[in-house]
């Protein structure tokens, strides 16, 4: 049992604990090439939440780990077979509805652990600010850590090289063969603003890759998973724990006190 984690742990041990921040891994449910599960999103959501709580918790922070959301912004795939969709004003209600609880018991912050690209809480957090001031709300998109590609070969956006590397270390039992995973080739933008960044327009998943994949998966490996999984964990874990012990008063800071 870990008291950092509320699938697993008990109204005995809860009721003791004056938490400081809630967890809330956030994932999709849809299709990741050939080769990983509908859930890939999920299990990195809550693999990555257990190991940075932890982190936090043996540092001191009270942290807790709520139960991931297996639903995310799947708007852009409507035709790829149980995709599952959430639309953002749903996100934003469940958010309402959780973050009432927890503002109502006196747990005041919390973070979204985003494992989705489809997800995107910053302007859920902005209108959720003034209905919740005192809150403190934040969102964390693990796969957007700078260094990613000083792990992988090929990092890849989906299905691809690190998501591949990382299930065959949570659960290999549901990757398959490599050899049976699609090359992730994927189709850019035609129009030059979009392909560069400063515009942006959803794209449609299947015009864009043929096994929805995007990234080149062929060199995973359990060991690139690994040393990825634990070098980001010990980041995020210490993200959770300046946001647990850090209060509202004391977010900024000069910029010559760094």
């Amino acid at each position: 049992m870990r008291p950092y984690i509320l699938a697993e742990t008990n109204w005995k041990t809860v009721r003791e604990i004056d938490y400081e921040l809630a967890i809330l891994p956030w994932g999709a449910t849809e299709a990741h090439n050939l080769h990983l599960p509908y859930a890939t999103d999920v299990f990195e959501s809550e693999y990555f939440a257990w190991e940075s709580a932890k982190i936090a918790w043996e540092k001191g922070a009270k942290v807790i780990v709520l139960p991931a959301i297996a639903y995310g912004v799947n708007t852009g795939q409507p035709d790829v077979k149980l995709d599952m969709n959430l639309n953002p004003s749903t996100q934003l209600a469940i958010l309402d509805d959780l973050i009432t609880v927890l503002n109502r018991q006196g747990i005041k912050k919390l973070v979204i652990l985003n494992s989705h690209g489809g997800n995107d809480f910053k302007m859920h957090i902005r209108e959720l600010n003034l209905r919740f001031p005192q809150m403190l709300l934040s969102q964390c998109h693990w796969f957007k850590m700078p260094g990613i590609e000083d792990f992988f070969e090929d990092v890849g956006e989906h299905a691809g090289e690190m998501e591949t590397s990382l299930m065959q270390l949570f659960r290999p039992d549901l990757v398959r063969s490599l050899e049976d995973a699609g090359e992730g080739k994927a189709k850019v933008p035609r129009i030059p603003a979009l392909r560069e960044g400063w515009a942006w327009s959803e794209r449609k998943w299947t015009q864009v890759t043929t096994d929805t994949g995007i990234g080149n998966p062929k060199e995973a490996t359990r060991e690139k998973g690994e040393r990825f999984f634990r070098h980001v964990s010990e980041k995020v874990g210490t993200f959770f724990y300046d946001m647990a012990t850090t209060t509202p008063e004391d977010m900024y800071i000069d910029p010559d006190q760094l």
